[in-house]
């Protein structure tokens, strides 16, 4: 059946088209110089309208276009009309039948997800991917879905799988959480010495390939991470030889260990926290590769330091080019007092200096890159300065790889980078299938790239890690937060969920810590709730020189098996009037020592010391040497971010009370910052 348009109305409309043809399933709308063919499939809706003389016919496509045919007679456009709707209303309903069994049949695929087990980020991802291919298989064009009726229910229930993804797997996970909680009760009151709360138990039981759990001061981290251990083998998801659980020391190691024997009993045995270190050294050996010894150097500070002082003078004394480099690295950029002369021969100097070298070799060697590297990854406004310091440093490079070499080892940087490339050369395949990691927020991004490593030859495996941002103390040695706060962009797709209880310091401790730390917007935001009530006084700043007087008065009331905790930001910081607390305070248990050191350590009371401005201040003068500010991790844009970090934790040791000892005269910016949050001063203990 064809229309045509009169020749009257062919030259008053001066329009292309002036034909229309009706096809087995479309029409084809054509003129003198122009056609263009109009699937059914693409066709959403067709009008017929009169003018003064003629008609008009307009076929109305996706994406706002519009076909029209113009200047035919009124009464044949209207018989054309009438069979093309006809005809296309026919097809349609058939096309429904079609439409409608597609949809029927994904929603059946879909059905049963909210029963069968946690719906990942990944499994949803999935889903909606279906959906969407399934749409592409629609004969019918996606506007029109809503006019048939066997479509209309089946379209929107496709649609809310699309728009409301995100919340309906998070319905969908609450419910199966809910389920898991109930059915394994028994589990969730015995594995630990006391129940596990609803936020640990909902870490536990969260089946995200990636998970970080926010894990705040005292919240039961270690209680969890064996928990999930237990999950894993009463659940059946995994054998002991397919969990690897990793530590950032020995000691943390060992207390894993030790919980595990004690809460886990059957299938738990032959599961053993390692180090990233210990783990490392697993793999070369696995690897077919004879098995590396590490260093006795790595152990032995006082060795190290002597290797690298030695190194050094050697330098400074044969070559005036070298003598003159570190004299003005040491006074311009470090702005220390440098003897004239042979500087490098005083001891004092040399003591000093040893730390400071002993921290830029690790930074080198964590790099990994060859020096040319390490110089063309430095920014642009940097780099010549930091190419002169690492010429400086060269020489104590290559007496580093010399003694290893010597020794027949390697260092613990070392370590790992051999085990990486053993990796990625595919001599070791893992046989883990799940990943857990304490105290995450002090990973390095060479750590990370070791655990990227294992996880790449198994994309099932999962990462199940418990940390604290507030907590990431560690930049000076590589840790970068920045691994923690956008975990999921560093280990893909994958969740986050907070611990929300403290069983360890008080409410008042919690609200004056949590202000504090939160004032930092880089930080991430979290509930942390404390089970007692603390009053006014459970933190209080008192001048420095109330320290005798307070431990005093504590002699009067504190009980032999409570422990005291006293802080300072460094060990030089130590009280002279410790040296006589045996015999001054015997009753009193005290421990000094550094707030790096305290963390993971707690105490019934804690004394943090040396709240002052400058010199040896707390927060402590940004003074970094080009070769942190190279190699290490960039800071966050906020005053004294990481020192922030240090005071939380210092306050976060205790369960009862803290005092902040001040200097009257130059004391703390951090000082004002405590009072608006509420601190009181106090003259006297």
């Amino acid at each position: 059946m064809e229309l045509k348009a009169t020749s009257l109305g062919k030259r008053m409309a001066q329009h292309p088209y002036d034909r229309v043809r009706l096809l087995s399933a479309g029409v084809e709308v054509s003129g003198e110089r122009h056609q263009y063919l109009i699937p059914f499939n693409q066709l959403l809706d067709i009008n017929c309208k009169r003018g003064l003389v003629w008609g008009e016919l307009e076929f109305v496509l996706p994406q706002n276009k519009v076909v029209r045919l113009h200047g035919t007679e009124w009464g044949e456009t209207r018989r054309f009309f009438q069979h093309l709707q006809s005809e296309w209303q026919s097809w349609s309903e058939e096309m429904s039948n079609v439409a409608a069994e597609v949809l029927r049949q994904t929603l059946e695929e879909l059905a049963g997800r909210d029963t069968e087990h946690w719906l990942k980020r990944g499994e949803m991802q999935a889903l909606q991917e279906k959906i969407r291919d399934a749409f592409t298989a629609l004969p019918l064009p996606h506007e029109r879905m809503e006019a048939f009726d066997n479509c209309r229910e089946l379209w929107h229930q496709c649609q809310a799988w699309l728009e409301e993804g995100e919340a309906r797997r998070l319905v969908i996970n609450q419910a199966w959480t809910e389920r898991m909680l109930e059915q394994y009760a028994e589990f969730f009151e015995q594995v630990e010495s006391s129940p596990l709360n609803p936020s640990q138990a909902r870490a536990v039981v969260n089946g995200e390939s990636a998970l970080l759990v926010l894990a705040g001061a005292g919240s039961g981290k270690t209680s969890v991470l064996v928990a999930r251990v237990g999950w894993l083998l009463v659940r059946g998801e995994a054998s002991a030889d397919q969990i690897l659980l990793l530590a950032f020391g020995r000691d943390a190691a060992r207390e894993m260990d030790e919980r595990i024997e004690q809460r886990l009993q059957a299938g738990a045995e032959g599961i053993t926290a390692r180090t990233f270190h210990a783990l490392a050294l697993h793999i070369i050996q696995q690897g077919g590769r004879k098995a590396p010894q590490i260093s006795t150097l790595e152990s032995d500070s006082a060795a190290r330091h002597a290797l690298l002082l030695e190194c050094w003078r050697q330098q400074c004394r044969e070559k005036k080019a070298q003598a003159k480099g570190w004299r003005q690295w040491l006074t311009e950029e470090l702005e220390w007092e440098v003897p004239e002369g042979e500087f490098w021969q005083n001891e004092k100097l040399a003591r000093r200096l040893a730390g400071r070298l002993d921290r830029w070799l690790g930074l080198m060697r964590m790099h990994g890159g060859s020096q040319a590297q390490m110089i063309a990854d430095c920014p642009e406004p940097q780099r010549e300065r930091f190419q002169r310091r690492v010429k400086l440093m060269a020489p104590l490079l290559k007496a580093w790889k010399t003694a290893l070499k010597d020794e027949g080892a390697v260092d613990f940087s070392g370590l790992i980078h051999q085990a990486i490339n053993v990796l990625d050369k595919g001599r070791f395949i893992s046989p883990w299938k799940h990943i857990l990691v304490d105290e995450f927020q002090d990973i390095s991004p060479q750590r990370a790239a070791l655990l990227a490593a294992l996880r790449r030859q198994n994309a099932h495996t999962t990462l199940f890690a418990v940390g604290d941002d507030w907590q990431a103390i560690y930049r000076f040695s590589g840790a970068e937060m920045a691994l923690t706060t956008a975990f999921t962009h560093h280990f893909g797709e994958g969740d986050s969920c907070a611990l929300d209880t403290t069983y360890r310091f008080n409410s008042r401790i919690g609200d004056i810590a949590n202000g504090f730390i939160q004032q930092n917007p880089h930080q991430l935001t979290k509930p942390l709730n404390s089970l007692s009530k603390g009053d006014k006084k459970a933190v209080t700043l008192l001048p420095d020189d109330r320290l005798e007087p307070l431990l005093d008065k504590l002699s009067g009331y504190v009980k032999p098996e409570q422990r005291i905790l006293i802080l300072a930001r460094y060990h030089h910081l130590r009280p002279a009037v410790l040296e006589k607390a045996q015999t001054r305070w015997p009753k009193l248990h005290i421990d000094f020592m550094t707030v790096h050191a305290s963390k993971g350590q707690q105490a019934d009371y804690v004394i943090i010391l040396g709240l002052q401005e400058g010199k040896d201040g707390f927060p402590a003068p940004a003074r970094e040497s080009i070769m942190e500010q190279a190699l290490l991790p960039q800071p966050e844009d906020f005053p004294d971010a990481e020192e922030r970090r240090l005071l939380y934790v210092a306050l976060t040791r205790a369960r009862h009370r803290v005092w902040l000892l001040y200097n009257r005269d130059q004391p703390s910016p951090f000082v004002e910052v405590l009072k608006a949050l509420g601190v009181p001063v106090a003259r006297k203990p």
